[in-house]
C-alpha cells in the first residue's frame, strides 16, 4: 500500500521539477532573438561533416559540400505533402503554442527510466528551430532554449508559414533540404507532382535521413514507415480508404539519380550509417566531425573501373548484370576496398522496374553489406572442413564421391520411402555430373565437389560448423532450424563484407580482427571520439587455418577442376581461393587471400534472377584476378609499390602411424595387419620399422563403418551403427562390385610370422684396429679394419665418432679411413661406433672408446 504515495510524490517532484526548470529558462532565454533562417546555408557549410581516406588527404564526402535545397511557396506543396509530414511529426501542430506540454512530460518520464535523453516530444516547431539554429548536443540548456525560441516562432510567424519554412529547410539525406530538393533527387519530379506513396516516403526520411534512406541498408524500415504514415492520414481523414490501400499498394520507383560529389559512394554510405547510429543524426548533420576512413583510395578507383568492366561484359556473355568487390587488411580486420554494384550512377536495369522487385541491376543498394543477403554456394565450404578437421578428420580422409540419398526417410536409392514424398529426398550432384569415386577431404575441398562435402558436414555436424561460421565472423544464419545438409552447398543468406571478413580468419593464422571502418573521428573542436584499436581474438586453432590454407592454395589439388593456369592461380605467389556458385545459378562468388590481403567478389542480379548457366570460375574470377593483380604489382605512374610477399605458415601434420585407414586416405578399408616387406609374413617386434609395411584387408564400405563421426580418433564403441551408414553403404558396395574387387576377410591375412629378422639373425661385426683405448695425436689418421659375418651376407657398415656421422662403406673388406682434423679440436671421451647391416636389413651395433691427444 505504501508504494502508491511514494510513487505520487515522486510524480508531484518531477511535475513540479519540470515547472521550475522551465520557469528558470523562459528568463535566462527571454532575451533570445529569433535567428536569421537566411544564415542557415552558411553555417551548415562551416561545421560539416567530412570523410576522408586513409591517408586523410583525399576527401570522399563532404555532408554539405553539395547542399542542394529550391524554396517553395505553401500553396505550390500539394495537400498530401502537408498531411503526411503532420501525421507522422505532430498532428497537433494546428492546434498547440509551439510545443506540447503532454509530449514533454512523456518524454521526461521516458528518458528518466531509460537514464538518458531518449526522446525529445519535439514539435514540427520545435524541430524547425533545432534543425535551423541549435548545436547537436542533447543537452537541458539546449533543450530549453529550444522549447523558448519555438515558442517565439510561433508568436511571429502563422502555422502556414512555420510549415512551409519546416518543409524547405528539414533534411531529407543526401544533402537535400527542403521537399522540393528531396522530390527532384528522389523521384526525378517536382514536389506539385508526387503520388500519395510518393509523398509519405518523403515524410518518412527526416526523422532519420540516413537510416531511412532509400539507398542504404533500411529499406524494409522505410516501407514499415511509410505504410505507418498511410495509415495515419487514413485515422485522421487525410485520405479515403480506397486512396489508402491504392497508395500502400503503389510501386514506387526511386530515382538513380545521386549525388556526384561522392567518391567511393557505397562505402561513404556505410561510413554514414555507421556514424549515424553511432553518434545520431544530428551529431553527423551539424557536428563538424572530421572522419579519417580505412579506405585505400587509390584501390578503390582501379576497383570501381574495373567492377564496372567486368559487369559489363558479364551482362553481355551470362545475364549477369551486377557485381561487388570487398578488399581488406586480415591483420587489422580494416575496409580497403568496398565496391557495392557496378556504377552508382548507373540507371537500373531492365528499364522500368519495380521498386527493387524485378530489377536485374539497381546502381544505389549496397550488395556486399546490405539486403537480405545472398547464397554463398560453395564459399561456404571451408567453415565445414575446419570444423571437420577440429574434430579430428585430415585432409588425407578418404570420402566417397558417389550418388548418395541423405534423406533417411527414403531409400538408398533416391525414391520415397514409406510416408516420405518424392520432394523430401536429398541426392545432390555434382556441378559436372561426374562421381569420382574415392577421394580425399583435401581433393574435394580444392576442386569444390558437392557429394562429399555433403558428407563432410554431417561428418563435422550442422551446429557446429554453424558455430564455426559465427566465430568466423558470420552473423546471419542464427536459426539452426532453416539449414540442413545443403549449408555446404550455401543453403543460407550472408553478405559479401562478412564471407572475406570471416576468410580473414583463416589468412590471419585462426586470429579474427572485426571489421573496422574509421581510423579516427574528430569532433568540432578537434577532440578524438573515436580512435582504431586493434581487437584480436583467436577464432580457429592456428594449425587448422594453416590446414584449410594449405588446401585452398593448392593448384595441383584443384587442378583436376579449374585446370592449372586458371584465373585462380599466380605463379608468383602462394594465394588461398574458393569459388562458389548456388546450384540455380543466381549467384556467383570468389573468396581469396594472402597472409596481407583478403579478396571477395561477387557476380548476380539484384532481382535475384538466375544468370546463364556457368560457374563462378568464369563469371567471377576473372574480375577477381585482374584486380588482385593490381593488389600485388606497383602502378606505372609509381604512385603504388604493390603488395608485399608473404608466405603462409605450413601446417603440422598428424602422425600418419596412429591414425585409422581412412583418416589416412586409405579408403580400401578399415582393418589393418602388418607385414615384413621381405619376406611377406606377418611384422615381429624383430622386423625393421623401414621394412614394415602396413596392409589394409580390401573390405570397401563407408567411412561411418569404420569409426564413430563425433570421435573419429578415437575407439569405435562396439556395435556403434550411424543413422546415415545404410544410405552411404549402398552406393559403395554397388560401386565396389562393379570394380570387380575381391572382398577380403582375415583368410587372407599372413598366418607366418617374419622368419628372415631374428635376434639370432643379427650380424656380428668386430674391429681388428685401432685397439681399445689407443691413443692417437689430433692431426693423424685413423684406419678402421673389421671382420664381420652373418646369416646374411653383409651390406653395409656405417661409422660414427661421438654419434657424429663419418660416411659407410657398401663393399668388402668394409675397412674405413678418416682424418682427425676433420673433427672438433677437443673431445674429451670419444667413442668409436659401427653400425652393420645383412641384406635384409638386420643389424647389429658395435662401440669401442679411443683416446685422443690434447
Amino acid at each position: 500500500m505504501a508504494k502508491k504515495p511514494r510513487f505520487l510524490t515522486f510524480l508531484v517532484v518531477a511535475v513540479g521539477l519540470i515547472a521550475g526548470l522551465f520557469i528558470v529558462g523562459l528568463i535566462w532565454a527571454s532575451a533570445l532573438d529569433i535567428p536569421d533562417f537566411e544564415s542557415f546555408e552558411s553555417r551548415k557549410v562551416i561545421q560539416s561533416t567530412k570523410i576522408y581516406d586513409r591517408t586523410g588527404q583525399v576527401l570522399l564526402y563532404d555532408v554539405h559540400g553539395n547542399i542542394k535545397r529550391t524554396n517553395v511557396a505553401l500553396e505550390e506543396i500539394p495537400p498530401n505533402v502537408k498531411n503526411a509530414t503532420v501525421a507522422i511529426e505532430d498532428t497537433g501542430f494546428y492546434n498547440h503554442i509551439g510545443i506540447s506540454f503532454s509530449s514533454i512530460i512523456r518524454a521526461f518520464l521516458a528518458n528518466i527510466k531509460s537514464g538518458g535523453i531518449s526522446q525529445g516530444g519535439s514539435t514540427i516547431t520545435q524541430q524547425l528551430v533545432k534543425n535551423t539554429f541549435l548545436t547537436p548536443e542533447q543537452t537541458v540548456s539546449r533543450k530549453i532554449k529550444e522549447l523558448v525560441l519555438a515558442l517565439k516562432v510561433e508568436r511571429v510567424f502563422s502555422k502556414d508559414k512555420i510549415l512551409e519554412l519546416y518543409l524547405n529547410e528539414i533534411p531529407y539525406g543526401a544533402s537535400n533540404y527542403g521537399v522540393e530538393a528531396a522530390s527532384e533527387s528522389f523521384f526525378n519530379k517536382k514536389v506539385n507532382e508526387l503520388t500519395l506513396a510518393e509523398a509519405a516516403y518523403l515524410a518518412a526520411l527526416p526523422k532519420a535521413p540516413t537510416y531511412y534512406s532509400p539507398y542504404g541498408p533500411h529499406r524494409d524500415a522505410l516501407e514499415e514507415r511509410k505504410n505507418i504514415i498511410l495509415k495515419r492520414m487514413l485515422n485522421l481523414a487525410y485520405l479515403t480508404q480506397e486512396e489508402y490501400e491504392q497508395a500502400k499498394n503503389e510501386k514506387v520507383v526511386f530515382s538513380a539519380k545521386g549525388d556526384e560529389s561522392l567518391k567511393a559512394p557505397h562505402f561513404v554510405v556505410y561510413i554514414k550509417n555507421y556514424l549515424a547510429e553511432k553518434y545520431g543524426e544530428d551529431f553527423v548533420e551539424q557536428g563538424g566531425l572530421k572522419v579519417i576512413t580505412t579506405l585505400d583510395y587509390n584501390l578503390q578507383q582501379k576497383a570501381e573501373t574495373l567492377v564496372k568492366k567486368y559487369a559489363e561484359e558479364n551482362e553481355k556473355k551470362f545475364s549477369a548484370y551486377n557485381a561487388g568487390l570487398v578488399g581488406l587488411d586480415p591483420k587489422t580486420g580494416q575496409i580497403l576496398v568496398m565496391v557495392g554494384s557496378r556504377d552508382w550512377a548507373g540507371e537500373s536495369r531492365p528499364q522500368g522496374c519495380l521498386a527493387g522487385l524485378n530489377c536485374k541491376f539497381e546502381p544505389k543498394p549496397n550488395v556486399t553489406a546490405y539486403g537480405k543477403g545472398r547464397q554463398p554456394g560453395s564459399a561456404f565450404k571451408p567453415f565445414v572442413y575446419a570444423t571437420a578437421f577440429k574434430k579430428g578428420f585430415t585432409p588425407s580422409t578418404a570420402i566417397f564421391d558417389l550418388p548418395t540419398e541423405f534423406n533417411a526417410s527414403c531409400n538408398p536409392d533416391g525414391t520415397p520411402g514409406p510416408g516420405a514424398k518424392a520432394e523430401e529426398c536429398y541426392h545432390p550432384q555434382n556441378y559436372d555430373n561426374v562421381f569420382r569415386g574415392p577421394i580425399t577431404f583435401r581433393e574435394a575441398l580444392a576442386q569444390s565437389i558437392n557429394v562429399p562435402s555433403v558428407k563432410v558436414l554431417y561428418l563435422a555436424g550442422l551446429k557446429d560448423s554453424l558455430e564455426t561460421a559465427k566465430d568466423m565472423g558470420l552473423t546471419t544464419l542464427t536459426d539452426e532450424s532453416r539449414y540442413g545438409l545443403t549449408l555446404v552447398l550455401g543453403g543460407g543468406e550472408v553478405y559479401l563484407l562478412e564471407m572475406v571478413n570471416a576468410y580473414s580468419v583463416f589468412a590471419a593464422d585462426g586470429i579474427k580482427n572485426p571489421l573496422v571502418a574509421i581510423l579516427k573521428v574528430e569532433d568540432g573542436q578537434g577532440k578524438i571520439a573515436e580512435e582504431f584499436l586493434p581487437r584480436p581474438r583467436p577464432a580457429l586453432e592456428p594449425n587448422i587455418a594453416r590446414l584449410v590454407n594449405d588446401i585452398l592454395s593448392d593448384n595441383e589439388a584443384r587442378a583436376p577442376a579449374f585446370g592449372e593456369s586458371s584465373f585462380l592461380y599466380f605463379p608468383e605467389r602462394p594465394v588461398a581461393v574458393k569459388t562458389g556458385t548456388t546450384n540455380d545459378y543466381r549467384d556467383a562468388w570468389v573468396i581469396g587471400y594472402t597472409p596481407n590481403f583478403a579478396l571477395g567478389v561477387w557476380a548476380g542480379n539484384n532481382d535475384n534472377s538466375s544468370m546463364e548457366k556457368k560457374v563462378a570460375g568464369f563469371i567471377a574470377a576473372p574480375l577477381w584476378n585482374a584486380f588482385l593483380k593490381e593488389v600485388f604489382n606497383p602502378s606505372a605512374d609509381g604512385t603504388y609499390s604493390g603488395l608485399a610477399k608473404e608466405e603462409f605458415i605450413k601446417p603440422e601434420w598428424p602422425d600418419a602411424k596412429n591414425l585409422k585407414p581412412p583418416l589416412k586416405g586409405v579408403w580400401q578399408g578399415g582393418q589393418v595387419y602388418k607385414i615384413d616387406k621381405i619376406s611377406k609374413k606377418l611384422a615381429t617386434k624383430f622386423t625393421p620399422p623401414d621394412l614394415i609395411e602396413e596392409k589394409v584387408l580390401t573390405q570397401v564400405h563407408s567411412i561411418l563403418y569404420w569409426l564413430n563421426k563425433n570421435d573419429p580418433q578415437g575407439s569405435t564403441p562396439p556395435n556403434y551403427q550411424d543413422s546415415q551408414l545404410a544410405l552411404w553403404e549402398k552406393p559403395i558396395r554397388i560401386w565396389a562390385q562393379n570394380q570387380k574387387m575381391r572382398e577380403q576377410t582375415e583368410i587372407d591375412i599372413p598366418k607366418e610370422l617374419d622368419d628372415v629378422h631374428k635376434p639370432e639373425y643379427r650380424p656380428v661385426v668386430r674391429v681388428l684396429s685401432p685397439q681399445e683405448n689407443m691413443i692417437f695425436k689430433p692431426g693423424g689418421t685413423i684406419k678402421v679394419v673389421t671382420e664381420s659375418q652373418g646369416h646374411f651376407p653383409i651390406s653395409q657398415i656405417d661409422f660414427f665418432l661421438n654419434d657424429v656421422y663419418l660416411g659407410s662403406v657398401v663393399r668388402p673388406p668394409f675397412d674405413f679411413s678418416f682424418a682427425l682434423s676433420d673433427l672438433p679440436a677437443s673431445l674429451d671421451e670419444t667413442i668409436l661406433k659401427l653400425v652393420v647391416y645383412d641384406q635384409v636389413k638386420n643389424s647389429t651395433a658395435y662401440s669401442q672408446p679411443i683416446k685422443i691427444e690434447n
